[in-house]
């Protein structure tokens, strides 16, 4: 049933996304693996991955992917928006500048490659957004995470709403919030918090989830965390 598939994954340089590139590459996979920094996945040379320095607020680097996609693929299976930004202060030290700057990666940036990529996707594709147990109405909240967290509640209401308006499609949009993965940008923010959760076995889960889940979900947002907040 393994039908190779396109595959383009944001934050592919560090933690989940580098371990998921890899994941659907040996499996034979199509990847288009997107990040600021292209070294990781670039020193990989795996066959299967294509990469380039990628800025997700860049319109011209926006432009280099649907280039790619239009004259090397022509169709896209799974987009994974996997990029995040991380700002940990707390909320009277939080500039607008700081705001926006998260807003800018984990919204804005999702919802304009979403959108360029869409055309590119037929019925039965799926666009999974990677967001926080912390985006999640009613779960426990960690101060300093106004930004990010808040971030991460409006890509959950973004795919709700992308689900109803291509419902007609066949695409499928979901969120996974996920919970503590032991990721550099979680040790960068937290440094003494230890994660129930390695970033590979977080990429594996969203790797079957990805490839499997549009038949089961769409335009929810599922909580993957083994720990109660």
């Amino acid at each position: 049933m393994n039908m190779r598939k396109n595959i383009i994954i944001t934050g592919a340089s560090r933690g989940i996304g580098y371990e998921m590139a890899k994941l659907f590459a040996d499996e034979g996979h199509q990847v288009l693996a997107l990040s600021r920094n292209e070294k990781p996945i670039y020193d990989l040379q795996h066959k299967n991955i294509h990469t380039f320095s990628f800025d997700i607020c860049s319109q011209k680097d926006l432009a280099r992917m649907t280039d790619y996609i239009s004259s090397s693929w022509q169709q896209v299976d799974i987009l994974i928006n996997n990029a995040g930004k991380l700002v940990n202060k707390p909320f009277g030290e939080i500039s607008t500048q700081d705001f926006e700057e998260v807003y800018k990666v984990n919204v804005f940036g999702v919802a304009e490659i979403t959108r360029l990529v869409l055309p590119f996707m037929k019925s039965g594709g799926h666009v999974v957004t990677v967001s926080s147990m912390g985006g999640i109405q009613g779960s426990m909240k960690f101060p300093g995470l106004a930004a990010y967290s808040s971030s991460k509640g409006a890509v959950i209401t973004l795919s709700e709403l992308l689900a109803e308006e291509y419902k007609e499609s066949g695409i499928a949009f979901n969120v996974l919030a996920l919970g503590a993965v032991q990721t550099e940008m979680l040790e960068e923010a937290f440094p003494e918090y230890q994660a129930p959760l390695t970033a590979i076995e977080m990429a594996k889960y969203i790797k079957e989830f990805s490839l499997s889940g549009n038949q089961f979900y769409n335009g929810k947002a599922l909580q993957v965390s083994s720990s109660t907040p």
